[in-house]
Order: structure tokens, then sequence, then C-alpha cells
């Protein structure tokens, strides 16, 4: 499933943390790559230990974790400490999928990834190329979100990042190891969880809703890990 996330970011946040990205210094981003996407990743990546990192990270962390989209979709169980990119013209990601484990170098834990996000810090007129490219059964979705919003889709996925031709591109990436394993069953419990709600806002607490709410968490609680 993938998923737009609208303001994850305030307009205040976004300035604060660019404001800080401009003045901080980047390393070569294949130093965090695998061998397969080392040979085709080829950007700038704030590193885990740069003085401006932790605050940035901790920003875009409590913003997911008071989105309720982001909550209902991720069911998140660990949530990777959030990195930052920068694509300068001719930058660019290759096809690639996003390694089954990942190192949280800062908290000294792996988790699975499951979930991985992008979080666009940029407006998308302002740099020409860029787009986050996701393939699936049904195609190739691009994607290009204006700045402070996110896009959410499986870790699973083969993805990449296009050639920018103009400007820069900056985004905040992270990984979730939700509670629900199987990517089906998140959709399944998403949906489910859309629905009540609609229903909810519509009808108040009928015993229809009361009942599609405990199904809601009947089947979490058999299906959370």
């Amino acid at each position: 499933m993938m998923l737009h996330i609208p303001e994850v970011l305030t307009r205040d946040e976004i300035a604060y943390i660019r404001g800080k990205l401009e003045t901080a210094r980047w390393q070569d981003g294949r130093s965090s790559a695998g061998p397969q996407a080392a040979g085709v990743k080829s950007n700038a990546q704030l590193p885990h230990d740069a003085p401006e990192a932790a605050e940035l990270s901790g920003m875009v962390e409590a913003a997911l974790r008071r989105h309720p989209l982001f909550l209902s979709a991720a069911i998140p169980h660990i949530i990777l400490t959030p990195r930052f990119n920068a694509y300068e013209t001719g930058a660019q990601f290759g096809n690639h999928i996003d390694g089954a484990l990942q190192t949280d170098v800062g908290r000294g834990i792996v988790a699975r990834t499951d979930i991985s996000t992008t979080l666009f810090l940029v407006e998308p007129e302002d740099y020409d190329g860029g787009d986050l490219v996701v393939e699936d059964t049904y195609g190739a979705h691009e994607v290009k979100l204006p700045a402070g919003d996110a896009i959410l889709y499986p870790s699973t996925s083969l993805h990449r990042v296009e050639p920018v031709t103009r400007g820069v591109r900056l985004a905040s990436f992270l990984w979730t190891q939700s509670r629900v394993r199987d990517e089906a069953h998140r959709r399944m419990l998403f949906e489910l969880d859309m629905t009540v709600l609609k229903l909810r806002s519509e009808q108040g607490d009928t015993p229809e809703v009361v009942s599609l709410t405990g199904l809601y968490h009947n089947l979490l609680r058999q299906w959370a890990s």
C-alpha cells in the first residue's frame, strides 16, 4: 500500500530544518548503502553523528508519531531514526530494494524494514527531476510531493529516485518495523480503521460502529506481534 500523508511538518518546522541543513556538512550517500545499492546511488547524506542530526531526526519522528494517518497505516513498533539526503543536479538513485534489516547506529538496534517513508522538504517547483518512482504489480508510480508531505510504501518495493536536472532535492527518509508484519493485513486494518472513523463521524457510536471497532481490535490482536 502506498499512502500520501499530507502536512506532516508545519511551515515553521520545514523552514527550521532546511535552515539547519543548509549549513550542514554532508557525506557521500554511498557510505550507508549495501553493495547493490552503492552501485546505483549518487547523492549526499547527513552523517548520523552530525551536530544537527539528533535534533532534526527527533523533529521528524515526533511529527510522524502525532499524525493519525501514519499511525493507522504503519502501526509502528520501531521507527528507525530518520535520516536526511540531498540530491544536487545530476544526482540520482537507481532501482533498488531497501535492505531487509537496518542498523540504527545511534540507538544500537537492528530492525526489520517493513515500511519505507520519504518526507519531502522542498517544494516540487523548486527543482526538476528527482521524482521517487515506486514499482508494484500495478506499474510504476511517480511521487513528488509538497514540502512537509510524506509518502509511505512497502519496503519490499522496487524503487528509484530519478536524476535531478535543476535545483536541489532535500528529503528525510526512514524505515519502520510494524507491529503487523504482513502488508496485506496492514492494508486491511487501515481500510477498516478509516471506515470506522468515517461512520463514527457520520452516525456516532451506533451498535454497528461499535461492532466494527471490536472487529478491528480483534484482528489487530490476532495479527500483531
